[in-house]
């Protein structure tokens, strides 16, 4: 069994001097193994370990819940500075699961994870644990300081609907503007103003932010609303909120003055969008030092031009900017196409572009590889092109690119190392479907037993019987071993209350697995918040889909010892089906 994580594991709890002892496929357990007739002696048990043994039939009868006033998130408690988008109850948390925890872990934590590209898998996982309604820490982070560390992740991450939902489920807070005025300047580096002005609607009277009144004095504008504009214009010349320059653009705006001024200002988006709009024929040079939100802006706008093929400087402008998403990276094979060389030149591009710049290699191998019509050289230039890109820190530049014209190849006639290429360079999405689920009931964690998760209201009594009769079948192959997602499942199951056959040695494999204690002290001391963090890091880059069978028993594990069930589910479902 290949292992793809579990370095992962060992190097992320060296910290803690505790060592994971993973179920390897050769330490398989004799699960049809008879018990000694000595000990098939029952002994005595109390009613209530009788009342244990009993499957629950309601879903929500399954999972073992703490009787607690705070697993309940009442209006009363959202009026104490609680901010947030999912009550706890969502995902078997309640409001105290970071109270118990340092700051100081927590900002640690944020600070490692921020690093990381999130799968899919781990940034849900986040994202749910850190915007459920709760109190913050006793110690060394104010609720204020931990609120900012959410938001700044939101926004870091692109996370506009959450934004605007945080916006409409609580109420004033430090963050606010900052929120408001990120989704304002997305909006306009979109080219959208009237999204924007939308958006603007967000801003309350308690807010006094100079950047965000006076963007709402141009919507007024905008939407054709002057003598309004003209009033709250006023308004913000007495509470001294304007300055010069928006003077002369709003005035010119208004029809105050009929002469436009051609001052330029880009230390930010409002005033470069207010010289754009009001200078006729506008001209703008971006260069390295340019922000973003410029660049994007003037990319919406269609105000990119590149007159002179041969500036040289302009280009590497444009394709740093591509390479920092600020720029569609069309407009780079856009370029590259107009750059011209004769037709010995492409012939012989293979023996030629070193000795070229960046750009022009660049270019002549692009084109070379346009016209060229064999599948395997095609493949040999575009990572060439690959390389060069590399050469001069630009492969998001390309990345995509290379993708697109790899799957649009024709594959049959590929030999093996070309196929292999093209599997490394092919960019999976993320967001599409895993694939239809196809249950095989010769494997228990392949099989519909696992639609009692997959499926959405599968009766827990259907259930059990497809446990008891799945297992029967698979009881008859002698040769069937139980694997480390088998233990998966079977712990999972139990842990929601299902009766699991006596002649399963479940028990006995567990005790390969050593917890480490750090994390179980975790669960005791009531820390789900930064045990959730722990996971969130474990998963790290890589989906759920694609973690080694250990890496998940060990996820599972915990979580079921938290009684994080939901959670846990989520990981059941991208983990263990086989998907089409």
């Amino acid at each position: 069994m290949k292992l793809l994580n579990l370095s992962k594991l060992f190097s992320f709890f060296y910290c803690f001097f505790i060592f994971i002892t993973p179920l390897k496929s050769a330490d398989t357990i004799d699960i049809w193994k008879k018990e000694n007739k000595g000990n098939k002696i029952e002994k005595k048990q109390t009613n209530q370990n009788q009342k244990n043994e009993k499957l629950s039939i309601n879903k929500d009868q399954n999972i073992i819940k703490e009787i607690s006033i705070l697993n309940e998130l009442r209006e009363e408690d959202r009026n104490k500075n609680l901010f947030g988008l999912y009550d706890p109850d969502e995902n078997n948390l309640n409001l105290n699961i970071w109270v118990n925890s340092d700051g100081n872990d927590i900002k640690d934590t944020f600070l490692r994870i921020n690093k990381l590209k999130l799968s899919r898998t781990a940034e849900e996982f986040f994202e749910k644990v850190i915007m459920t309604y709760a109190y913050p820490p006793k110690s060394n982070l104010t609720n204020e300081e931990f609120l900012s560390l959410k938001i700044n992740w939101l926004i870091n991450n692109k996370k506009d609907k959450q934004l605007e939902n945080f916006l409409n489920k609580n109420n004033n807070f430090l963050e606010k503007k900052k929120i408001i005025q990120y989704l304002v300047d997305k909006s306009i580096a979109k080219a959208d103003i009237s999204e924007a002005c939308n958006k603007s609607e967000f801003i309350s009277k308690e807010i006094k932010d100079s950047y965000l009144e006076k963007f709402k004095i141009y919507c007024l504008i905008f939407n054709d609303r002057k003598e309004e504009a003209r009033l709250v214009y006023d308004i913000l010349m007495e509470e001294k909120l304007s300055d010069s320059f928006f003077e002369k653009k709003i005035n010119f705006l208004l029809g105050i003055v009929n002469k436009p001024d051609n001052l330029i200002k880009d230390d930010n988006l409002l005033n470069f969008y207010l010289s754009s709009i009001t200078i006729p024929n506008f001209k703008y040079e971006p260069n390295e030092k340019t922000n973003n939100y410029i660049w994007e802006y003037i990319n919406s706008a269609n105000l990119i031009t590149l007159e002179d093929i041969k500036n040289k400087e302009k280009i590497k402008n444009l394709e740093l900017a591509a390479n920092n998403n600020t720029l569609d990276k069309k407009k780079i094979f856009d370029i590259y196409r107009r750059i011209q060389f004769d037709i010995n030149t492409l012939i012989n591009a293979e023996n030629i572009y070193q000795s070229l710049d960046g750009i022009d290699a660049r270019a002549l191998i692009f084109q070379k590889a346009l016209i060229t019509e064999n599948p395997e050289n095609k493949i040999k230039l575009l990572v060439l092109l690959k390389e060069q890109f590399k050469k001069d820190n630009l492969s998001n530049v390309y990345s995509e690119y290379m993708s697109e014209q790899l799957e649009i190849l024709e594959q049959e006639n590929l030999s093996d190392s070309y196929k292999e290429i093209l599997v490394k360079n092919i960019i999976s999405n993320e967001e599409a479907k895993l694939g239809k689920i196809k249950y095989d009931d010769k494997i228990l964690h392949k099989s519909r037993i696992l639609r009692y998760y997959t499926e959405a209201n599968t009766p827990s009594q259907k259930t059990q019987k497809d446990l008891e009769n799945i297992y029967k079948k698979i009881k008859r192959n002698k040769k069937y071993f139980f694997s480390t997602k088998d233990l998966v499942l079977i712990e999972s199951l139990e842990a929601d209350g299902f009766k699991i056959p006596k002649d399963i040695k479940h028990k006995e494999l567990s005790q390969k697995y050593t917890i480490p204690e750090t994390l179980i002290n975790l669960i005791k001391n009531e820390e789900l918040g930064l045990l959730s963090l722990k996971f969130v890091e474990i998963i790290g880059e890589d989906d759920a889909n694609i973690l080694d069978p250990e890496t998940i028993y060990f996820i599972t594990n915990i979580l079921n010892k938290a009684k994080l069930t939901k959670l846990r589910n989520k990981v059941l479902i991208s983990s263990l089906p086989f998907r089409r």
